[in-house]
């Protein structure tokens, strides 16, 4: 009787542990999320510094060609002589080819081109959220050597490919799933913005808006660690300054707003243009080599001629172009100047992205816009009847405005912009502007910058995760498998590799219930079936995911 006791005793308390310990077990910290949050610490602190590495090789390359760094580029061209001036972007062309061609050879860079921002987007959203270790390191030697040799890109583009290829390296190493994978390459894509710009908020968002394409709470956490982390880490080893002094641009007035709006109008057709300038000139350079049976990866020398011969009259198109918005901003250049800087920067930016040079369209934006508002406010000052705001002001919010329509990432930009700036006093006549500039972007061009590179490719991220699963999830992912052996010649059947809306629509055309599917290799021979049903039912269940992944 007692042991039966003992023993009932024994079971009660077993009990009362286990539901003690089921209850810690609710209540203690997710270590998942535990690990993702360090992870995402370490992501941001690595990409810090890989950053860094990043603008000093920048540096080195530009001191060597010029005998200047990139944020004295203009005047270190404007030293040397013309032979110089016109042959450096030629002689750098040559390495970018070189190294274009031995990336293409070991199979590091796909088609031999260059890596930035698209492809980290493509990662995020149509692969598995991977980028090669190797692609990343070719990529942002490439960037290196076309921004010091006076190529006109952005280094924000290449700084944000080396931030996800980091996240990507940390991944192979310790195995993180699908959605937090993508997530460490937001992480990456705050940091290494934040790292350039000094800038951790627009870090964060631009992150989001642009590489997540998501607002959801559980990414905005890492995300945010992974930008504030970078900020120290850069702040402490490079100063806390921010990339532009913003000048004193006087008082405002209420008439600035509208004539902000005004402005925001003709950014946005400027981005138009930039945008139109740079898809034709990509299509023309691509059939011309097409038609010599020249490989794309010898274009950078060809580009470096005409690089080169603008350069060499007008050194304030080469480069980042950080220290021809600094000047701009100051009022050190003539409305004609202006005017011709800003046609000649829009041209110059064209060869540079279109002939295979490294680099991103961030800078180019907002040097594009500084000489847009710059040349608005100098008309402005001169004409309007009333006391409107002084050149400064307009430069501003142009940079703002052009930039943030180029990239599509209007929320993001605006912060930038502040964050560059240091000036909050501007908010309203920069968001009417940015706002508005979009808008015109859109209406013309109807894709971002980005997204224009992702539908060369294949992809059209216009319609959302809906949109993307359907071209990205492949029929053998979901047929069901089986061999009944060859097929008639007229009988109807899917490509394994077709996309699930491909397949979709080939059973809406027909409307057939299901179809057998084949290899394209082997178009006789059945590996298996494809239902609408199945078709269906897998769509709805990605769909599912998707949203989970996107608002939780």
């Amino acid at each position: 009787m007692k042991t039966h006791l003992r023993s009932n005793a024994l079971r009660r308390a077993g009990a009362r542990f286990r539901a003690v310990a089921r209850g810690v077990k609710r209540k203690a910290p997710d270590l998942t999320l535990v690990r993702l949050w360090l992870f995402a610490v370490l992501v941001g602190a690595a990409t810090a510094y890989g950053v860094i590495l990043f603008r000093a090789g920048i540096n080195a390359v530009s001191m060597f060609s010029y005998g200047a760094n990139e944020e004295m580029f203009a005047s270190g061209a404007a030293s040397v002589s013309f032979l110089r001036s016109w042959a450096t972007p030629i002689v750098g062309g040559f390495v970018v080819s070189a190294i274009l061609f031995l990336a293409d050879r070991f199979g590091w860079l796909e088609q031999g081109r260059g890596q930035g921002v698209p492809e980290v987007i493509e990662a995020r959203a149509v692969k598995d959220g991977r980028i090669s270790l190797r692609a990343g390191a070719a990529a942002a030697v490439v960037s290196t050597i076309s921004l010091g040799v006076g190529g006109s890109a952005g280094r924000e583009g290449p700084a944000i490919h080396i931030g996800a290829t980091i996240a990507s390296a940390l991944d192979r190493r310790f195995s993180f799933s699908l959605k937090d994978r993508r997530t460490l390459l937001g992480c990456g894509a705050a940091a290494a913005v934040a790292a350039s710009f000094n800038a951790p908020i627009a870090g964060v968002l631009f992150a989001l808006e642009v590489v997540m394409g998501s607002y959801a709470l559980s990414v905005f956490g890492p995300i945010a660690a992974a930008s504030v982390t970078a900020v120290i880490i850069t702040r402490s080893t490079l100063g806390d300054t921010p990339a532009f002094a913003a000048p004193d641009y006087g008082a405002v007035y209420s008439v600035d707003a509208l004539l902000s709006a005004a402005l925001g109008l003709i950014c946005g057709v400027v981005a138009t243009i930039f945008l139109l300038a740079l898809q034709k000139m990509t299509d023309n350079v691509r059939v011309a080599a097409d038609r010599v049976k020249l490989s794309y990866i010898f274009l950078p020398p060809l580009g470096g001629v005409l690089i080169g011969l603008i350069g060499a009259y007008y050194p304030e198109t080469l480069g980042v172009g950080y220290e021809t918005v600094t000047r701009t901003l100051a009022g050190d250049y003539t409305l004609e100047l202006i005017l011709i800087l800003l046609a000649l920067k829009i041209a110059v930016t064209a060869v540079t992205l279109s002939f295979r040079f490294g680099g991103g369209v961030f800078s180019p934006g907002l040097v594009i816009g500084a000489f847009s508002g710059a040349a608005f406010g100098l008309a402005v000052n001169s004409l309007a009847p009333f006391d409107t705001a002084s050149t400064a002001f307009y430069a501003m919010i142009g940079m703002g405005a052009a930039c943030g329509a180029i990239m599509g990432a209007p929320i993001s930009t605006t912060l930038i912009v502040f964050e560059l700036t240091g000036d909050y006093a501007i908010t309203i006549s920069l968001m009417v502007a940015v706002a508005l500039a979009t808008l015109v972007t859109q209406a013309f061009v109807g894709k971002s910058f980005f997204h224009w590179q992702l539908s060369r490719r294949g992809y059209d991220l216009s319609e959302g995760p809906q949109g993307v699963l359907l071209q990205t999830i492949r029929v053998r992912d979901v047929m069901a498998k089986m061999d009944s052996g060859p097929l008639d010649k007229e009988a109807d059947r899917l490509n394994a590799h077709a996309s699930l809306g491909e397949a979709l629509a080939r059973l809406d055309e027909l409307d057939e219930a299901g179809l057998p599917v084949v290899e394209e290799n082997e178009p006789a021979k059945m590996v298996g079936y494809l239902s609408r049903v199945k078709a269906l039912k897998e769509y709805n269940k990605a769909l599912i995911a998707s949203h989970v992944d996107y608002h939780r």
